[in-house]
């Protein structure tokens, strides 16, 4: 389903300066696979989360999801793309804090242009399936980080997209919330969703749910 072929991501921060992020990888996932990224901050797995959600393009190389060339796509296409078959969980979770829970959460699905009556059932199951609907009123700045991510979550799954990338979703919480999210993630992965998590958790490298974990060390795969 996502095939990343000879991909070489590099970033120029003036003309004597060039660092390369992912130096020439390739990667292939499956349709309902949970693949987790593990590796350092630095190593580049952002990079390839960014790179299958058309947020930003390699320098060589491909990103084909779905048979479709998702590298080559222009920003108004690859915005599109993100819309329809995207779910992302940010680290910071992205929320926009002055805002209640139901309008955060609505964000994904007004450029949709579907029915009021279609956005209120995909609002409802997304913050019933995750724990959420009993804090639909509430100002986002004023709830839990676990709450917030919980926010964060339904976001990224109330469109029902295909794919569900995380980055580094337990960076902000303790164990208890960290044990939680991993619930979560099974849950999600029963529902034949593609997830990827880029993680330096220990928490997520022991999981008998996880079909793989994939080394990220330097901008390559090691492991």
């Amino acid at each position: 389903m996502i095939n990343l072929k000879n991909i070489t991501k590099q970033y120029e921060i003036n003309k004597n300066n060039i660092v390369t992020a992912l130096d020439d990888i390739s990667l292939n996932f499956k349709e309902g696979e949970l693949i987790v990224l593990k590796g350092a901050s630095g190593s580049g797995k952002s990079t390839i989360l960014s790179l299958i959600a058309g947020l930003t393009k390699p320098t060589n190389g491909e990103v084909i999801v779905d048979n479709k060339r998702i590298s080559k796509l222009p920003d108004n296409f690859a915005s599109l793309y993100r819309r329809e078959h995207i779910g992302f969980i940010f680290q910071k979770y992205n929320l926009i804090p002055t805002l209640s829970v139901t309008d955060n959460i609505l964000v994904p699905l007004i450029p949709m242009n579907i029915s009021e009556e279609l956005m209120q059932t995909k609002l409802d199951i997304a913050m019933i399936k995750f724990n959420i609907d009993h804090k639909k009123d509430a100002i986002v700045r004023n709830l839990s980080g676990g709450e917030q991510q919980r926010v964060a979550i339904a976001r990224a799954w109330v469109n029902d997209p295909k794919i569900i990338i995380a980055d580094e979703p337990t960076a902000n919480l303790d164990e208890k919330l960290s044990l939680e999210f991993i619930d979560v993630l099974k849950q999600m992965k029963a529902s034949n969703k593609t997830i990827i998590v880029a993680t330096h958790d220990p928490l997520f490298f022991n999981l008998d749910f996880i079909d793989k974990i994939i080394e990220v060390y330097n901008g390559k795969i090691v492991g």
